[in-house]
């Protein structure tokens, strides 16, 4: 009676995904908490003149209050994902939604720049507990089969979250002060944690012989150190190109440090099984192109979406609400776009489906950098919606193969790495759109011309990434 038992119990296969109504649950925890990360990362742009002012400070210092968000999730994005990997993907993101809550009721209460910066940093590290292990939570929510279909639900929320910030601060400054723009994030914060905790997977049991993740305190530092140095370094670059004395100096010696920590903090990872920065994962060629086509596609959509509120607002002189209305085609398109994507995947190959998106992406872009001196209104919808439906049809299944090429035990590396191509890219997209500007100041149409073929170029160098992935795909199928 009992060998027959004990063979049952061996053979038992490993859960796949999350029964209902728990599955439903999962995921609107997942998109809840994604949502107010990603939201958190601009809407305080437009609020900083009135912060500058309340509190006597420069605009240089003022963007600090952005900069430490930024900086603070970019930086521990890949420690926090390693460590979801060894203590569990659910209690990384309980306990930082619970960070990023309370650190929003002390950005409330700040009175002068110096705390409200130290807060935003630490609302910055709750975020980066939420982003890093956010995709691993998603493919442990959803079955295989329609993990596609999760994937394109937060590829949603991800693209329409970080257009709508400007939109939410807008409306909420117009009736109150800056403090208010954290005040949902605590009720909404404190029903993600409650509801997380009661729904949300536990990591599966890793395969026999797995090495864990290493997790040392000199590789995390010199994770901190390599990101910070090249996020301030790329700063400094936009400065110099901007005219400021000694930025160039000072941005070109970030960029050298940063490199030489990043070489050192490598070369210890090389050889681990399971390394914090995860070379591993890079070895693996679908993997590699796929982050290379998420960087460059996210550095395209920042400068389009950077450039064309000066476009519309500046050069063609259009009011801020048919601005706001024109724009809106963007990320309306993307969320039409979104679920048929995830519906294709598996059908269609990721690598083509992320080609042609990027391709359409690019047209759109350069269609927009081409836009006569009076355009009619459709003449800009219809390309604000080829943008949108251009990313949308990449992003969903370039994040599912990012996801999906990582072995399970590793979902949190690939996860970390997903969120960092992200905001790598989006980092870079502001740079050079902060060069293109300094170079040419006018705003007489130049400039954002050129920066939106800039980001045309971009996203057809996405593109190439990600069609090469199909030749990669039939080499090791040949294999």
């Amino acid at each position: 009676m009992t060998e027959p038992v004990r063979e049952a119990v061996q053979v038992a296969p490993v859960r796949d995904g999350l029964p209902m109504p728990q599955r439903r649950y999962s995921m609107l925890v997942i998109i809840m908490g994604i949502a107010l990360s990603v939201l958190d990362t601009s809407i305080m742009n437009l609020a900083l003149p009135d912060i500058g002012k309340e509190m006597n400070v420069s605009a240089a210092h003022a963007v600090w209050v952005v900069n430490a968000y930024q900086l603070a999730t970019l930086v521990l994005l890949l420690p926090l994902a390693a460590l979801g990997d060894r203590l569990g993907y659910r209690r990384v993101y309980l306990v930082g939604m619970a960070l990023f809550a309370l650190a929003s009721v002390a950005a409330m209460l700040s009175r002068n720049l110096e705390t409200l910066i130290v807060v935003r940093a630490l609302q910055g590290l709750g975020a980066a507990g939420v982003m890093s292990v956010n995709a691993a939570l998603v493919r442990l929510t959803f079955p295989r089969a329609q993990l596609g279909r999760g994937m394109a639900i937060n590829s949603v929320v991800v693209a329409t979250a970080s257009m709508a910030g400007p939109t939410i601060s807008a409306a909420i400054l117009s009736v109150a002060s800056w403090p208010w723009l954290f005040a949902i994030n605590l009720p909404m914060g404190l029903f993600i944690f409650w509801l997380g905790k009661r729904s949300l997977p536990s990591n599966p049991p890793a395969p026999e012989g797995t090495s864990r993740p290493r997790f040392s305190v000199v590789d995390v530092l010199l994770n901190v150190l390599m990101f910070s140095m090249l996020f301030l370094g790329g700063e400094q670059m936009g400065m110099a190109a901007s005219g400021e004395s000694g930025a160039l100096t000072l941005g070109l010696s970030l960029l050298a440090v940063g490199v030489v920590v990043g070489v050192v903090y490598v070369r210890r990872q090389w050889h681990l099984a399971a390394p914090l920065f995860p070379v591993d994962l890079l070895r693996i060629p679908v993997f590699a192109l796929s982050m290379g086509a998420s960087i460059s596609a996210f550095c395209a959509q920042m400068l389009g979406f950077l450039a064309m509120p000066f476009l519309l607002l500046e050069v063609l002189g259009y009011s801020h609400l048919k601005s706001g209305m024109l724009i809106t085609a963007w990320p309306l398109a993307t969320v039409i776009v979104a679920p048929i994507a995830g519906r294709l995947i598996g059908k269609i190959p990721a690598g083509l489906l992320g080609g042609v998106g990027m391709g359409m992406f690019s047209v759109g872009l350069l269609s927009l950098g081409l836009l006569p001196t009076q355009p009619a209104d459709w003449n800009v919808i219809w390309r604000m919606a080829l943008c949108g439906a251009g990313f949308a049809l990449f992003q969903s299944p370039n994040n599912h193969t990012i996801v999906t090429s990582a072995p399970l035990h590793r979902s949190g590396a690939a996860s970390g790495m997903l969120g960092t191509a992200r905001l790598t890219g989006q980092t870079l997209g502001a740079v050079v759109l902060a060069t293109i500007f300094a170079i040419w100041p006018l705003h007489d149409g130049l400039s954002e011309s050129i920066a939106l073929y800039v980001a045309a170029a971009s996203a057809a160098l996405s593109g190439v990434f990600s069609t090469m992935r199909m030749k990669t795909t039939r080499a090791v199928g040949a294999a």
